[in-house]
């Protein structure tokens, strides 16, 4: 059973900073991409940043100066750190998983494995 698990959401001051992490079970990094997406109130859903099933991380240019993904595949955990924190960044984050190894661009289609998400609200 693949389940992912994000934590680590709140409120943040604008300028500050929020860690998010993904816990996975019942899969394995290396055979995957794994992904963080975001969506505000109100808009469609995007993407943050993934990494390859090949571990090379690539980033949306909007927040590649901010975002940092980074993983631990020993732990099964990916994980997001946010700085730099605008009130625009507001909403809820998800962790995502690929069946496969395929994963071209930071676009959900692509993913089919969710997390419930984590709220982040900046204010």
């Amino acid at each position: 059973h693949v389940q992912l698990v994000e934590s680590g959401g709140g409120l943040a001051q604008p300028g500050g900073s929020l860690r998010l992490s993904c816990a996975a079970s019942g899969l394995t990094f290396g055979s995957h991409c794994m992904a963080w997406f975001r969506q505000a109130p109100g808009k469609e859903r995007e993407g943050i940043a993934l990494f390859d099933s090949r571990g090379r991380a690539r980033y949306v240019d909007s927040l590649k100066d901010r975002f940092t993904i980074s993983k631990d595949n020993a732990e099964n955990k990916l994980t997001l750190q946010m700085d730099s924190l605008k009130p625009e960044d507001t909403g809820t984050y998800y962790c995502a998983a690929t069946s496969g190894s395929y994963c071209p661009v930071i676009k959900e289609e692509y993913y089919n494995i969710w997390g419930r998400g984590t709220q982040v609200t900046v204010s």
